[in-house]
Formats: structure tokens, C-alpha cells, sequence
């Protein structure tokens, strides 16, 4: 049994991404995504996205067809992979989609985030979250290190996580959509320590 998902805005809005219904897969939903976007709209356009725990890829297609420069997909399964590797074909953006088979653990340690802001949207099972929230957290604590300043860093949890009331997010922006909570930090510029992010209010 498969499930369609809808590209909600810019170039390639209403073409679908078909997914297997999984219980171990979670695309984000419509909602989340478009209010994902709305919040990012001004750093999204020609600007690196990693789009981790890909899975569908459905969040960096939305990404590309935003005007973002290119995108990273880092997704371990192979299947998956295969099927990101084929959309981004099929939709013309075989130059700006980089689809890396790898654990995402692994690929937090050592890939070489670029000199410029970057946007890093993490999307983990929800049983990752549950059984292996110390690695999470290890997980973002490496990216906000390596990310360039400028640069956003965005979880997509769910309501009752061991992650809730975590003091790692204080000071986060924190968005909820149901059971979905959409967590975003963006790194400041060395000479405006403490200032707040430049995000678009949540319409």
C-alpha cells in the first residue's frame, strides 16, 4: 500500500511523491511542512538544505522547488534512498540533489558543512527520539558546533518525547501542530551573541 504526498508551494507545486505505508516511516504532514516553510521563506532561497533522516525526501523536494540552492539527502535505507535518487531525477534537479546513503550519527561527525548558512532539517523516527535521545542530542550538539553562523538548525519531534523539557532547547523557537513540534535555532553571528533569529511569524 502506498501513500501520495503533495509538493504544497513553488515550482513544483501538486506533484506527488508516492511512499509505502510504513510504520517505521513518518513524512511530515502537509500542515508541518507548510508551516515549516512559511517560518523559513526568507533564509530557504539559494541556500544549502540537508534534509536528514530523509526518508520520503519529500521535505528537501519542497526545499528545491522553494529556490533553495541544493540539497543534501541523508538517508541510510537503501530502498529509500533509490526512490529519493529517483524523484529528484524525474523532477529535473539532478545538479542541486545530492542523495548520500549514510548514518546520519556518522554523517554529523565528519561531513564538511560549507563556510556559508546553511539550513539542517532533521526529521529522526520516532523511535530513534525514544530508545536513543542521548544520541539526538549529541547529534545536535555536533551540528550547532560545525554549522556556519547564520545557519538554522530545525527537529521535528512529538509531544511526550524524552526530549521534552530538555534544557539543550531553551531558547529554541518551538512551533506545535498537533502531536508535531517543529524546534528551530538559528546560529548568531559571532558580533550579535544573543540576538534572536530572523524567522517569518507562523501564518
Amino acid at each position: 500500500m502506498k501513500a501520495h504526498l503533495r509538493i504544497v508551494s513553488g515550482a513544483l507545486r501538486g506533484r506527488k511523491v508516492a511512499v509505502a505505508v510504513s510504520p517505521r516511516l513518518r513524512p511530515t504532514p502537509d500542515r508541518v511542512r507548510e508551516a515549516l516553510f512559511n517560518i523559513l521563506a526568507a533564509i530557504v532561497p539559494d541556500r544549502l538544505f540537508c534534509d536528514v533522516f530523509a526518508g520520503s525526501g519529500i521535505v528537501g523536494l519542497e526545499a528545491l522547488s522553494r529556490g533553495a540552492s541544493s540539497v543534501v539527502f541523508v538517508e541510510r535505507d537503501l530502498r529509500l534512498a533509490q526512490d529519493i535518487e529517483r524523484y529528484v531525477r524525474d523532477f529535473g534537479y539532478t545538479q542541486q540533489g545530492t542523495i548520500l546513503r549514510s548514518d546520519v550519527y556518522r554523517w554529523g561527525e565528519s561531513w564538511p558543512f560549507p563556510p556559508e548558512p546553511v539550513v539542517v532539517f532533521l526529521s529522526p523516527p520516532f523511535s530513534d527520539i525514544q530508545t536513543r535521545p542521548e544520541a539526538m542530542l549529541s547529534l545536535i550538539a555536533q551540528l550547532q558546533e560545525r554549522v556556519a553562523p547564520g545557519s538554522s538548525v530545525v527537529l521535528q519531534s512529538e509531544k511526550h518525547s524524552p526530549l521534552d523539557d530538555d534544557p539543550t532547547f531553551t531558547g529554541w523557537d518551538q512551533r506545535k501542530y498537533g502531536r508535531n513540534i517543529l524546534l528551530i535555532w538559528t546560529k548568531a553571528e559571532p558580533s550579535a551573541v544573543g540576538s534572536e533569529p530572523t524567522l517569518t511569524p507562523d501564518s
